[in-house]
């Protein structure tokens, strides 16, 4: 078991175990909190704790009504459905731009809250791990390079759904000044920055994939958070200019090695197997280790992955081991458009997406588009583990690094050779009837403007499963209009979203939760909540 998993199993306070003293025992997730840092396993388990809190948590908490917490910026957006929305409320909001501080309080809540519990546990390691007895130099300091990480990572989730946030840099100790007044976006991105650099240049990471890493941050994981942050804070509302950093970021991502693009596998001559197709390959977690820069870990036993339950409606229920299913996370009409069903693989049935079951009979049954890259057959309808699943998602992709650094460097150095194979690269696995030389050729030739879009385009078909769509919508204020494949981008404000209303200039943040609110007179609400 390594240390994550062990970490998981003493936060949910030994789940499975009987022994009442075990039970008794202090649990990781609040004794990271105050602990006394005596000797080198109170620093080991302070960081710990953080890989199952802030940003981590949001794909991992919710459940098979709800969805998972990251899924709400789809929702956002317009392009997504949820079949039991009616039951939480906050989701219906947010499809309608309805939302409020107090309609939506509950998801607002947790978004903050959650960000808040880990810059505080995060705060707390940083200040004491240095001087734990016991460890040594390196220790130190890849110990600080993953409590940074996490603290930069939820800041940045804080940064870009609320705008100006408290910036908290030090343990909370006493009662004193325990409510801040909101600092500067600038200000937070400054922090996250620095952050992320001692991360990926002074920590002493590991320079391998996390999963070879025993699950635990690596140089590659801090790269790609870091080129991510860089390229966002370049687009709205800051329009700060690091695009070239962002590239190199990226670039140290591709340069190590660590990670690669899953191919589709070929028969002899040479058409894909679609069952052997590299979407499928991530699918039955073959090549996770490469593919997946930050993995979201699951166990069976200790924290399951839900994810399988989204995979098929509610009417085909009893066909699978699960109690209930549900279409969390549909792709409405005006999402899918963004496909071309002649020449994409990923919207070809039991790819990314499904649309069909077929039971032991032979009968099939159709439904509308789910996610297939969730689906577990073994959880699904298996007899070992039943309804339980390991079944892993990617908070960060190696596709999404290879876009992120096309994006980049057009903006920074033009169209180069650099930028055009890093998205051919990702565009020629899906349009698996056009080889890599005549989609390089087709984009070589476009302008900075008209080759950005194309990789606009490919993040919201290639990274739509891993909830990135609304964060691109409120970084470039575009819309994505799509027909038959093709994408145009027009203006975000004042356009409608697929489910009627107009999105304004004040949907482009959240509102801060009421409960906050009233907890801390320093606050004000975001504007037009």
């Amino acid at each position: 078991m390594n240390a994550i998993k062990l970490a998981i199993l003493l936060l949910l306070g030994g789940v499975g175990y009987s022994c009442s003293e075990f039970l008794e025992e202090q649990p990781r997730s609040s004794a990271s909190l105050n602990q006394f840092f005596t000797e080198p396993a109170h620093a080991e388990n302070a960081v710990n704790a953080l890989y199952r809190d802030g940003a981590p948590a949001l794909w991992m908490n919710g459940g098979v009504y709800s969805g998972r917490s990251i899924m709400y910026g789809p929702y956002l957006s317009g392009f997504f459905e949820n079949n039991y929305k009616g039951q939480y409320a906050y989701i219906g909001f947010a499809q309608q731009l309805q939302l409020n501080a107090i309609n939506s309080n509950s998801i607002l809540n947790d978004y903050w809250s959650q960000m808040y519990r880990e810059i505080s546990r995060a705060n707390n390691a940083i200040k004491y791990i240095p001087t734990t007895p016991g460890l040594n130099d390196a220790q130190v300091d890849r110990l600080l390079g993953e409590a940074r990480f996490f603290r930069a990572w939820a800041y940045f989730m804080l940064v870009r759904h609320f705008g100006d946030v408290p910036l908290i840099t030090e343990p909370y100790e006493s009662t004193n000044d325990i409510y801040r007044a909101r600092s500067s976006s600038a200000e937070v991105y400054a922090l996250i920055v620095q952050d992320l650099e001692f991360a990926v240049n002074s920590a002493g990471l590991a320079n391998t994939n996390m999963v070879s890493n025993g699950y635990r941050v690596s140089r590659p994981a801090a790269a790609a958070l870091l080129a991510d942050v860089q390229l966002t804070r370049s687009g709205f509302p800051l329009q700060n200019d690091n695009y070239a950093a962002a590239a190199d970021a990226a670039r140290l991502v591709i340069n190590s090695g660590a990670h690669a693009l899953a191919q589709n596998g070929r028969d002899a001559g040479g058409e894909v197997v679609p069952e052997n197709s590299a979407y499928n390959k991530i699918r039955r977690q073959e090549v996770i280790a490469t593919e997946f820069v930050y993995p979201i870990e699951f166990a069976i036993g200790i924290a399951g992955s839900g994810y399988p339950a989204y995979t098929y409606p509610v009417t085909l229920t009893s066909q699978t081991n699960y109690g209930i299913t549900n279409q969390a996370y549909e792709p409405r009409d005006q999402f899918l458009a963004m496909y071309d069903e002649d020449e994409d693989l990923r919207i070809q049935n039991k790819q990314l997406w499904h649309n069909t079951y077929t039971d032991e009979d032979g009968n099939t049954t159709s439904f509308r588009f789910q996610p297939y890259l969730w689906h577990d057959d073994q959880a699904l309808f298996g007899t070992t583990n039943p309804a339980n699943s390991e079944l892993e998602v990617a908070a960060y992709t190696y596709a999404e690094v290879l876009l992120i650094a096309a994006e980049a460097i057009a903006r920074s150095e033009g169209v180069t050779a650099e930028a055009v194979d890093y998205l051919t690269q990702v565009r020629s696995r899906a349009y698996y009837r056009q080889s890599p030389d005549e989609i390089s050729g087709a984009l070589s030739g476009l302008s900075v403007q008209e080759f950005v879009e194309e990789v606009w385009a490919e993040r919201n078909r290639e990274l739509a499963l891993n909830f990135k769509i609304w964060f691109d919508m409120i970084r470039t204020r575009k819309y994505p209009e799509a027909t038959d494949g093709a994408i145009n981008f027009v203006d975000l404000i004042g356009h409608k979203s697929s489910w009627g209303p107009v999105f304004e200039e004040k949907h482009l943040l959240l509102p801060l939760p009421d409960q906050e609110l009233q907890r801390n007179a320093e606050l004000n609400q975001n504007v037009g909540y």
